[in-house]
């Protein structure tokens, strides 16, 4: 019979280059990852792997071993899905991260409601606006806002996302209308998490620099400061619709608008889409794609 122990761990070794990234996928410390690994070592009689203090390597042994392992892995893998895509119960633990606002306001929402439709799976959401490893930290899947940068993940559009520039009537009043981009250097640019604002001019992206004056990379604390007129501000839609609707925000310089950019939702490129991480997918384009 085959001794399954120390088969998981020493693949997510290898495959994130690291004890510590391989202990937190298997959400277990990182000793017993080494642990098992030396007890497998011992069961098979061979080294799998030289460990110094900067980095890993494969034996030539090791890496025989690795390829059969990660195709016996798969091969569970896949049996486990055809079974769950059978019964059609979704079970096992998502991981999500996303940025916070949007998690807060759109994402829990809709993850909370689906779970009530599948309550087999677990939950693990990390709201956060640092951009998160989903490889490396195990991961099923990310929500990220605006433009892409270039990535091996598998990516979805869920919805369009439209950057303000906006001020309140009161601030407007006491310090006129800007009409133009060099006429905002006489105003307060109230900063976020970018020391500039995204804009096109002639045609062309344009990044405008601001001031040091006022900073935060909070979006509803940059909201609240525009409508006590402190100073002009750049937030997409999902903070400000409201407020432009009531009149409380005024919209400025939409000339200088860049085109709608995207939200997305991205996962780790993999053929095996597992149903689960497949389900909530579907479950947030239908839902998010409507916003």
């Amino acid at each position: 019979m085959v001794n399954w122990e120390g088969i998981n761990e020493f693949v997510y070794v290898v495959e994130t280059d690291s004890f510590t990234a391989a202990a937190k996928r298997l959400d277990v410390s990182v000793a017993h990852v080494s642990r098992r690994i030396t007890q497998l070592e011992d069961r098979l009689g061979a080294k799998l792997l030289y460990r110094t203090t900067r980095k890993l390597k494969l034996t030539e042994v090791g890496q025989v071993y690795y390829h059969h392992a990660r195709n016996v892995l798969d091969s569970l893998a896949e049996a486990e899905r055809a079974v769950m895509a059978m019964e059609g119960k979704p079970s096992g633990k998502l991981r999500i991260t996303a940025p916070v606002y949007y998690g807060e306001r759109f994402l829990a929402p809709l993850v909370n409601d689906f779970l009530l439709l599948y309550p087999q799976l677990e939950l693990d959401l990390m709201l956060t606006n640092q951009a998160v490893d989903l490889v490396e930290e195990g991961y099923d899947l990310a929500i990220r806002l605006g433009t892409l940068d270039s990535s091996s993940m598998m990516c979805r559009k869920l919805a369009r996302r439209t950057q303000y520039l906006c001020a309140s009537p009161g601030y407007l009043a006491r310090h006129g209308t800007p009409h133009s981009l060099t006429e905002l250097a006489r105003h307060k640019c109230l900063a976020g998490s970018l020391d500039h604002w995204r804009l096109v001019e002639d045609g062309k992206p344009k990044n405008l620099r601001l001031g040091a004056g006022w900073h935060c990379n909070s979006g509803l604390a940059l909201k609240d400061a525009a409508l006590k007129g402190i100073g002009i501000v750049q937030l997409p839609d999902y903070y400000v619709l409201e407020e432009l609707r009531q009149g409380t925000l005024v919209s400025l310089l939409e000339q200088y608008r860049l085109p709608d950019d995207g939200i997305w939702v991205l996962y780790p490129h993999n053929r095996h889409l597992s149903p689960k991480v497949r389900l909530l997918v579907d479950y947030l384009v239908a839902r998010l794609g409507k916003k």
